[in-house]
Protein backbone atom coordinates (compact mmCIF):
# COMPACT_ATOMS: atom_id res chain seq x y z
CA UNK A 1 0.00 0.00 0.00
CA UNK A 2 1.67 3.39 -1.21
CA UNK A 3 2.72 5.58 2.21
CA UNK A 4 2.28 9.48 0.23
CA UNK A 5 -1.94 9.29 0.64
CA UNK A 6 -1.05 9.05 4.72
CA UNK A 7 1.58 11.25 4.56
CA UNK A 8 1.64 14.43 7.11
CA UNK A 9 4.76 15.25 7.54
CA UNK A 10 6.02 16.03 3.88
CA UNK A 11 10.03 15.00 3.81
CA UNK A 12 12.26 14.78 1.21
CA UNK A 13 12.36 11.39 1.03
CA UNK A 14 15.85 9.33 0.01
CA UNK A 15 16.41 5.63 -0.77
CA UNK A 16 17.34 2.93 1.64
CA UNK A 17 21.03 3.23 1.25
CA UNK A 18 21.19 6.50 1.35
CA UNK A 19 19.06 7.38 4.34
CA UNK A 20 20.87 5.11 6.34
CA UNK A 21 24.43 5.87 5.32
CA UNK A 22 23.36 9.61 6.77
CA UNK A 23 21.81 8.23 9.42
CA UNK A 24 24.31 6.22 10.81
CA UNK A 25 25.84 7.96 13.30
CA UNK A 26 22.86 9.15 15.58
CA UNK A 27 20.56 5.78 14.32
CA UNK A 28 20.74 3.85 17.84
CA UNK A 29 20.38 7.32 20.14
CA UNK A 30 16.51 7.73 18.04
CA UNK A 31 15.60 4.18 17.84
CA UNK A 32 14.10 2.94 21.10
CA UNK A 33 14.23 -0.77 22.75
CA UNK A 34 10.59 -0.54 23.46
CA UNK A 35 9.60 -0.35 19.39
CA UNK A 36 11.33 -3.75 18.66
CA UNK A 37 13.78 -5.23 21.59
CA UNK A 38 10.89 -5.36 24.30
CA UNK A 39 8.56 -7.03 21.69
CA UNK A 40 11.41 -9.47 21.27
CA UNK A 41 11.74 -10.48 24.83
CA UNK A 42 7.97 -11.50 24.78
CA UNK A 43 8.47 -13.61 22.17
CA UNK A 44 7.82 -17.69 23.61
CA UNK A 45 9.34 -18.97 20.41
CA UNK A 46 12.01 -19.29 19.54
CA UNK A 47 14.24 -20.02 22.69
CA UNK A 48 17.03 -18.09 22.33
CA UNK A 49 19.52 -19.87 24.10
CA UNK A 50 19.14 -22.99 21.63
CA UNK A 51 19.60 -21.49 18.67
CA UNK A 52 22.85 -22.47 17.12
CA UNK A 53 23.45 -19.94 13.56
CA UNK A 54 21.32 -16.78 12.94
CA UNK A 55 20.85 -14.70 9.77
CA UNK A 56 20.40 -11.36 10.50
CA UNK A 57 18.64 -9.66 7.49
CA UNK A 58 19.33 -6.05 7.48
CA UNK A 59 21.44 -6.08 10.17
CA UNK A 60 22.52 -2.21 10.48
CA UNK A 61 24.38 -1.60 13.15
CA UNK A 62 24.89 -4.78 15.01
CA UNK A 63 22.19 -3.66 17.36
CA UNK A 64 19.67 -6.82 17.15
CA UNK A 65 22.46 -9.11 16.66
CA UNK A 66 24.24 -7.78 20.58
CA UNK A 67 21.07 -8.42 22.15
CA UNK A 68 20.50 -12.00 20.50
CA UNK A 69 24.57 -12.59 21.62
CA UNK A 70 23.42 -11.59 25.48
CA UNK A 71 20.37 -14.45 24.78
CA UNK A 72 22.71 -16.85 24.33
CA UNK A 73 22.65 -17.43 20.16
CA UNK A 74 25.96 -18.44 19.53
CA UNK A 75 26.54 -17.99 16.20
CA UNK A 76 25.36 -14.90 13.96
CA UNK A 77 25.70 -14.35 10.21
CA UNK A 78 24.70 -10.36 8.97
CA UNK A 79 23.75 -8.80 6.14
CA UNK A 80 23.18 -5.51 5.40
CA UNK A 81 22.57 -3.03 2.18
CA UNK A 82 24.64 -0.23 3.90
CA UNK A 83 28.38 0.05 3.82
CA UNK A 84 28.07 2.43 6.67
CA UNK A 85 26.34 0.64 9.20
CA UNK A 86 28.23 -2.57 8.45
CA UNK A 87 31.47 -0.50 9.68
CA UNK A 88 29.60 0.14 13.19
CA UNK A 89 28.66 -3.60 13.09
CA UNK A 90 32.03 -5.13 12.40
CA UNK A 91 33.42 -2.09 15.30
CA UNK A 92 30.56 -3.92 17.78
CA UNK A 93 31.97 -7.77 16.78
CA UNK A 94 29.42 -9.33 17.56
CA UNK A 95 28.63 -11.31 14.39
CA UNK A 96 30.45 -14.04 12.82
CA UNK A 97 30.46 -13.19 9.75
CA UNK A 98 29.29 -9.63 7.72
CA UNK A 99 28.14 -9.39 3.98
CA UNK A 100 27.41 -6.57 2.50
CA UNK A 101 23.86 -7.22 0.50
CA UNK A 102 20.19 -7.21 -0.21
CA UNK A 103 17.59 -9.14 2.48
CA UNK A 104 15.81 -10.56 -0.04
CA UNK A 105 19.01 -11.68 -1.81
CA UNK A 106 21.38 -12.31 0.35
CA UNK A 107 24.07 -14.78 -0.82
CA UNK A 108 23.95 -16.40 2.32
CA UNK A 109 23.94 -20.67 1.80
CA UNK A 110 20.65 -22.15 2.05
CA UNK A 111 19.08 -24.28 4.52
CA UNK A 112 22.07 -23.24 6.96
CA UNK A 113 20.15 -21.56 10.04
CA UNK A 114 17.89 -22.25 12.81
CA UNK A 115 16.70 -18.70 12.94
CA UNK A 116 15.96 -16.13 10.37
CA UNK A 117 15.79 -12.84 11.64
CA UNK A 118 15.11 -9.02 10.80
CA UNK A 119 13.86 -6.02 12.70
CA UNK A 120 12.54 -2.83 11.12
CA UNK A 121 13.24 -3.33 7.86
CA UNK A 122 10.05 -4.70 5.71
CA UNK A 123 8.50 -1.31 5.88
CA UNK A 124 11.42 -0.33 3.09
CA UNK A 125 10.31 -3.32 0.93
CA UNK A 126 7.92 -2.71 -1.85
CA UNK A 127 6.70 -6.19 -1.66
CA UNK A 128 6.90 -8.69 1.07
CA UNK A 129 7.02 -12.21 -0.64
CA UNK A 130 10.48 -11.72 -1.81
CA UNK A 131 11.96 -11.21 1.92
CA UNK A 132 9.58 -13.79 2.98
CA UNK A 133 11.09 -16.33 -0.09
CA UNK A 134 14.96 -15.73 1.12
CA UNK A 135 13.98 -16.29 4.53
CA UNK A 136 12.73 -20.03 4.04
CA UNK A 137 15.11 -20.58 1.55
CA UNK A 138 18.08 -19.69 4.66
CA UNK A 139 16.24 -21.93 6.65
CA UNK A 140 17.43 -25.18 8.24
CA UNK A 141 14.57 -27.88 8.62
CA UNK A 142 12.54 -26.91 12.02
CA UNK A 143 13.84 -23.16 12.04
CA UNK A 144 12.17 -19.84 13.20
CA UNK A 145 11.79 -17.17 11.60
CA UNK A 146 11.17 -13.40 13.39
CA UNK A 147 10.20 -10.72 11.89
CA UNK A 148 10.24 -7.66 14.39
CA UNK A 149 8.09 -4.40 12.61
CA UNK A 150 6.60 -1.22 12.36
CA UNK A 151 2.84 -1.67 13.31
CA UNK A 152 0.63 -0.76 9.69
CA UNK A 153 -2.11 0.96 11.98
CA UNK A 154 0.44 3.63 13.04
CA UNK A 155 2.35 3.87 10.11
CA UNK A 156 -1.41 5.42 8.67
CA UNK A 157 -2.57 7.10 11.95
CA UNK A 158 0.51 8.53 12.28
CA UNK A 159 1.55 9.51 8.74
CA UNK A 160 4.89 9.53 10.01
CA UNK A 161 7.75 7.96 7.85
CA UNK A 162 10.94 5.93 8.98
CA UNK A 163 13.08 10.13 9.13
CA UNK A 164 15.89 11.11 10.66
CA UNK A 165 17.42 14.24 11.13
CA UNK A 166 20.52 15.18 8.73
CA UNK A 167 23.95 16.63 9.29
CA UNK A 168 22.16 19.87 8.63
CA UNK A 169 19.58 19.77 10.85
CA UNK A 170 16.78 18.71 8.06
CA UNK A 171 14.25 16.07 8.46
CA UNK A 172 14.74 13.96 5.54
CA UNK A 173 12.28 10.10 5.31
CA UNK A 174 13.43 6.96 4.13
CA UNK A 175 11.10 5.41 1.61
CA UNK A 176 8.31 4.11 3.71
CA UNK A 177 5.60 1.71 2.73
CA UNK A 178 2.71 0.43 4.52
CA UNK A 179 1.76 -3.80 5.07
CA UNK A 180 -1.06 -4.87 6.74
CA UNK A 181 -1.01 -7.95 9.16
CA UNK A 182 -2.82 -9.88 6.34
CA UNK A 183 -0.19 -8.78 3.63
CA UNK A 184 2.53 -11.06 6.47
CA UNK A 185 0.11 -13.46 6.34
CA UNK A 186 -0.46 -14.22 2.64
CA UNK A 187 3.56 -13.70 1.98
CA UNK A 188 4.17 -16.26 4.81
CA UNK A 189 2.23 -18.58 3.98
CA UNK A 190 3.35 -18.57 -0.14
CA UNK A 191 6.38 -18.71 1.21
CA UNK A 192 5.93 -22.12 3.14
CA UNK A 193 5.97 -20.75 6.68
CA UNK A 194 3.64 -21.49 9.26
CA UNK A 195 2.69 -18.82 11.98
CA UNK A 196 3.70 -19.79 15.35
CA UNK A 197 3.47 -16.80 17.65
CA UNK A 198 2.28 -12.71 16.77
CA UNK A 199 3.04 -10.05 19.61
CA UNK A 200 1.49 -6.28 19.14
CA UNK A 201 3.42 -3.13 20.75
CA UNK A 202 1.11 -0.08 22.17
CA UNK A 203 2.09 3.12 23.27
CA UNK A 204 2.14 2.79 27.25
CA UNK A 205 3.30 4.38 29.85
CA UNK A 206 7.29 2.56 28.92
CA UNK A 207 6.29 4.79 25.39
CA UNK A 208 5.19 7.54 26.65
CA UNK A 209 8.30 8.16 29.41
CA UNK A 210 10.69 8.24 26.30
CA UNK A 211 8.43 9.52 23.86
CA UNK A 212 5.95 12.21 25.97
CA UNK A 213 4.32 13.65 22.71
CA UNK A 214 3.25 10.62 21.65
CA UNK A 215 0.71 10.50 24.45
CA UNK A 216 -2.01 11.37 21.79
CA UNK A 217 -1.75 8.14 20.22
CA UNK A 218 -1.51 6.13 23.83
CA UNK A 219 -3.06 2.69 23.22
CA UNK A 220 -2.58 2.79 19.77
CA UNK A 221 -0.84 -0.36 18.37
CA UNK A 222 2.49 0.82 17.06
CA UNK A 223 4.67 -2.74 16.27
CA UNK A 224 4.00 -6.39 15.71
CA UNK A 225 6.67 -9.13 16.43
CA UNK A 226 6.39 -12.43 14.31
CA UNK A 227 7.74 -15.82 14.62
CA UNK A 228 6.85 -18.01 11.85
CA UNK A 229 8.25 -21.84 11.38
CA UNK A 230 9.07 -24.49 8.98
CA UNK A 231 7.12 -27.16 8.95
CA UNK A 232 10.17 -29.48 8.99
Amino acid sequence: MEFSGFDTRGYRTVDVRTGYGEWVESYEDTVEDVMDLALLERLVDPVWPEVERAADLGCGTGRTAKWLRDKGVARIDGVDITPEMLDLARRRGVHDRLVEGDAISTGLPSASYDLVICSLIDEHLDDLRPLYREARRLAAPNAAFVLATFHPHFIMTSGMPTHYTNAAGEDVAISTNVHLISDHANAGLQAGWRLAELQEGVIDDAWVAVKPKWAKFRDHPISAAYTWRTNG
